[in-house]
């Protein structure tokens, strides 16, 4: 399966799907070998998170990475050419990065060896704030497409 992002031509503001620019398969390889890490980082932030030893500081920047990354607005919109993209290819490695420097080593030593224990096992995160957003998304969906039934029927 290719990757596609979409981006704007012209002046009629059609979103043209246009392939990445990573088309061989070393480049492939080493977008998943990064995606797995990153996945390992994030999976040992987590449990960081819940370690007693860790300080304050590094758990409210863990909390402030985890939003940024899963907010649906960002600091540059995405749609303003290279800005948009750098930003998320910038600040969020950066947040990730400050936050495991403000870890004690010890604590983060022992949160990786626990994230790749989980992620061997396939296991996913999974908190109560996680599933009552599942939830909540889930709900929201299930009023939309009533609504749109309703709406067609009347």
């Amino acid at each position: 399966m290719t990757p596609y992002k979409s981006r704007t031509q012209g002046t009629g503001g059609h979103p043209k799907a246009t392939p990445l620019v990573c088309r061989s398969a070393p480049c492939y390889a080493s977008l998943k070998k990064r995606a797995q890490k990153l996945k390992r980082q994030m999976w040992a932030l987590f449990l960081a998170l819940k370690a007693p030893q860790t300080p304050w500081a590094a758990k409210l920047l863990i909390g402030a990475t985890v939003a940024y990354a899963l907010s649906p607005i960002d600091l540059i919109p995405d749609f303003i050419p290279i800005l948009g993209q750098l930003d998320d290819l910038v600040i969020l490695p950066a947040m990730i990065a400050l936050a495991l420097k403000l870890i004690p080593r010890d604590v983060m030593i022992r949160c990786r060896r626990e994230a790749w224990r989980h992620l061997a096992t396939g296991d996913r995160v999974r908190t109560p704030a996680a599933t009552a957003a599942s939830i909540v998304f889930v709900a929201l969906w299930a009023l939309l497409i009533l609504w749109i039934v309703l709406k067609i029927i009347a």
